[in-house]
């Protein structure tokens, strides 16, 4: 049942918990205790080999600056799993999905127990940029 939970994509407009155990990058995916994969909705980051993929925005934060960024946002890091993927015991975040965002990935606005949407919170690092194309979110202050 947990791989069938780990391979499901939460359908578009539903609302569900992800509690983060692993972070990949700045945008995600960011894997949650309670099975889904989540993309965060609206910014993009470099990926993890320092590249921008086509069509995207591209930061000029290093995809290590923008990992770490969004690792302190969940709590700062546990360690490393084999696959690079960095361990951490996230806030509890109240997320609503876009739907698919390729692979088993889930695209989804996501809010801090704070209230603050995480989007935004990954924008003012400074290490990812909102990208326009996808952006559905609030207004950042």
């Amino acid at each position: 049942m947990l791989a069938l939970l780990a391979a499901s994509i939460v359908a578009s407009g539903q609302t569900f918990t992800c509690t983060p155990t692993h972070v990949w990058d700045g945008d995600g995916p960011v894997w949650c205790v309670e099975g889904p994969h989540l993309r965060i909705a609206g910014i993009a980051a470099r990926e993890m080999d320092g590249t921008c993929r086509t069509n995207q925005p591209c930061p000029a934060a290093s995809a290590i600056e923008a990992r770490d960024a969004l690792v302190q946002l969940m709590g700062g890091a546990r360690g490393t799993i084999s696959t690079g993927h960095v361990v951490v015991r996230g806030p509890r975040l109240t997320c609503r999905s876009e739907g698919g965002a390729g692979g088993n990935r889930t695209a989804a606005w996501c809010r801090l127990p704070s209230g603050a949407d995480l989007s935004c919170a990954m924008i003012k690092t400074g290490a990812v940029l909102r990208w326009d194309r996808y952006w559905k979110g609030p207004a950042c202050r």
